[in-house]
């Protein structure tokens, strides 16, 4: 009765969501689609040169929108149109462009391609280097073009300047040329010099950034003293020069930068306002010319307060880690979880309410400095706040793991109707827990372990290693008295050891966690039959390596058909004679255990043997061999149970492939008949035999 309560329960909400889905249609007037035409128009980039996919993807229907016309109604609007439109283009309409293309070939970039442009003179080292490149290469053929480059720019850079004169005169003289047949090109095509200048002359220039500012500051100082200093030169020297920089020097730049930045932007308002056709809005031109951390350097310069830890585990950590500069950064955290770990629960409190008053502290600050800025300013600071608060409410400490009564109100609210996000997170703590299942639980520590840790950071104020010596030299020399403390929490941490080795080995677990129980000292099992012995060697010797598996593990399949009877019953004796060894070493292994880890050994290979009676009972053999595949490398056990079976099958298929290769006229929907029919013959041979076994 309840499930069919639940049933009618779920086709009603699947209903209900259905009608949900169901919106009025709008009619849309002529002059309407018209108009959303002519704002698509507008909403495109002056020179639309892509696919109109692409432009369709890229289009900000927010622009196009008008009246009671939303962006997802007009967008939705397109597509219905479009649709009635073709998207092809027909060999008149391409000939009307080529005609045009013909007329007027040379736009644009193009302008350098006309015949008639003059063309620019050499410099005077491209001169040396055409000069001397062919005696080089001729020397040297053994070298790459870029070495060749390398080894001519250094000998220019060597040339005396009375050599070089020759290579300068040259290029000035055909400078001086160059100039006056540009002039008579501009002459001639005064259409194509006014397109090419147009464009952009009169955008407002970027702003530059801090870094940028100071580079062309410092260049010209640091060619004075490197007359003959490469672009790359100056580039790596500055760069050094300006990581080194002092926080108040950097700070002049930063400032600099941002009044560009502000200036900018009060010019391109206004060039917006005289271009509307390039449909350009605030948001274009609003780019930030400062990094994160020049950001961040600015802001506290201007009285920015830093941000609390989110809790009281980090302001532990951050506290402990100002004495752990001597320690490497991958044991820090390490070290400090097991710190807190040894801290009581009173002291874990303490660092909290410290966490909590720096916290309103830094409220008080933070509304004083926003009370300093202007609106949107301010609105900058409260969005880069939100976003540091949603990456930090991901952190949690091991304090704030106590139960929260409002967290659990919260959850069994956003329980009662399960979203997509809630699905996913469940599968991925589910991943999770088996994960920590399968692993092993951290080994228990000596007394003067847990002791180490509690006073390690006061001997690492000096030195890590003699830190450690002299702590073992302590330790060596402490009273039993002192030690009986130590000695305590160690044996309540092999308690726990043992507790969660128990746990992590129950079968269930195992069987729970999608992994293979591990047992101390289990002796392998070996092949159980010829067949695998031999897959065995196949797979080892790296000749079928270049096939993917599924097509290896058929040729391996094939070529044990096409063996002689005699070598499959060598490797049949060898497999048994292995299969004997192991029986011997598991029975001397099994005696050697406790009786607690053998009931253990046996409940899980009970559970494994059930495990393959299911798939066996419940699913036809085409089926079953594919989760045979997946289940083996976690429970190699099923193989011995089943791998007479899956060779029958085999051979069954080989059979009813030759069959049907024999007899390939015979109609599509027979062949599917028969195999469904080869199914299920063969899952009943399956069910008969594996009843025969006694497990």
């Amino acid at each position: 009765m309840n499930g069919e309560m639940e049933t009618l329960a779920s086709l009603n909400y699947l209903i209900n969501c259905y009608f949900c889905r169901i919106h009025i249609v709008t009619v849309w007037a002529q002059d309407d689609l018209l108009k959303l035409l002519e704002s698509m128009k507008v909403a495109l980039p002056q020179k639309d040169l892509t696919k109109y996919k692409t432009s369709e993807s890229h289009l900000d229907w927010q622009k196009v929108a008008f009246n009671s016309y939303t962006a997802e109604m007009c967008k939705q609007k397109w597509q219905e149109v479009s649709k009635e439109i073709r998207k092809f283009r027909t060999l008149t309409e391409l000939i009307v462009d080529a005609q045009d293309y013909i007329k007027n070939p040379y736009k644009g970039k193009k302008i350098k391609k006309h015949p008639d442009f003059p063309k620019k003179p050499l410099t005077p080292y491209f001169r040396f280097f055409m000069e001397k490149r062919a005696k080089y290469a001729k020397l040297h053929p053994e070298m790459s073009n870029l070495d060749l480059t390398k080894i001519l720019s250094k000998k220019y850079r060597e040339l005396p300047d009375k050599k070089k004169k020759k290579y300068v005169d040259d290029f000035l003289r055909d400078k001086e040329s160059f100039v006056q047949s540009m002039m008579k090109f501009r002459e001639e095509h005064p259409d194509l010099v006014e397109s090419m200048t147009k464009k952009g002359s009169n955008v407002p220039e970027k702003p530059k950034t801090p870094q940028q500012l100071w580079y062309n500051h410092e260049k010209k100082a640091f060619l004075k003293t490197h007359p003959d200093a490469t672009t790359k030169d100056i580039k790596d020297s500055l760069g050094k020069q300006w990581t080194q920089l002092s926080d108040k020097k950097r700070l002049k730049w930063i400032t600099k930068s941002l009044e560009q930045q502000k200036q900018y932007e009060e010019t391109m308002r206004e060039y917006i306002q005289q271009h509307p056709e390039l449909n350009m809005t605030q948001g274009d031109i609003v780019k930030s010319t400062l990094t994160k951390a020049e950001r961040h350097l600015k802001d506290k310069s201007d009285g920015r307060p830093d941000k609390p830890p989110p809790n009281g585990y980090s302001m532990f950590c951050a506290e402990l880690m100002s004495s752990m500069k001597d320690v490497p950064s991958t044991e820090r955290m390490v070290m400090c979880s097991q710190r807190w770990k040894l801290l009581k629960q009173a002291e874990k409190d303490a660092y909290q309410k410290r966490c909590e008053q720096r916290k309103k502290e830094y409220e008080i600050e933070m509304n004083r400095f926003l009370s300093s800025l202007s609106a949107e300013e301010q609105q900058r600071v409260l969005g880069e706040d939100k976003i540091g608060l949603r990456k930090a409410s991901g952190a949690s400490s091991p304090a704030s793991k106590k139960k929260n009564p409002k967290a659990k109100v919260r959850l069994n609210k956003q329980q009662s109707v399960p979203t997509f996000t809630q699905t996913v997170l469940k599968a991925e703590s589910e991943k999770k827990e088996k994960e920590d299942r399968s692993r092993l639980p951290d080994p228990p520590k000596t007394a003067q372990d847990i002791w180490q840790q509690s006073v390690i950071g006061d001997y690492l104020a000096s030195d890590r290693p003699k830190a450690q010596k002299a702590m073992e030299a302590t330790w060596s020399t402490m009273e039993k008295k002192e030690k009986i403390m130590w000695i305590k929490k160690a044996a309540e941490d092999q308690k726990r050891y043992e507790r969660d080795l128990c746990e992590m080995r129950s079968p269930a677990a195992a069987i729970a966690s999608g992994k293979k129980m591990k047992f101390e000292g289990e002796p392998k099992k070996p092949p159980s039959n010829g067949y695998q012995k031999f897959s065995q060697e196949m797979l080892s010797n790296g000749e079928l390596n270049h096939l993917p598996m599924k097509e290896r593990m058929a040729e391996i399949g094939s070529r044990w058909q096409r063996l002689p009877l005699k070598d499959k019953d060598r490797y049949k004796k060898i497999a048994e004679e292995k299969q004997r060894q192991y029986k011997v070493q598991l029975e001397q292994w099994l005696a050697s255990l406790s009786s607690q880890e053998r009931n253990t050994y046996k409940e899980y290979n009970s559970q494994v043997s059930q495990l393959f009676y299911f798939f066996l009972r419940y699913n036809c053999c085409a089926l079953f061999k594919e989760i045979y595949s997946a289940l083996i490398p976690i429970f190699p056990q099923l193989s011995t149970l089943s791998r007479t079976y899956l060779n029958e099958y085999d051979d069954d298929d080989e059979q009813e492939k030759a069959s049907s290769d024999a007899d390939s006229s015979s109609e599509d929907d027979e062949d599917d008949d028969d195999e469904d029919d080869d199914d299920d013959d063969v899952s009943g041979v399956c069910h008969q035999r594996f009843s025969e076994k006694k497990y």
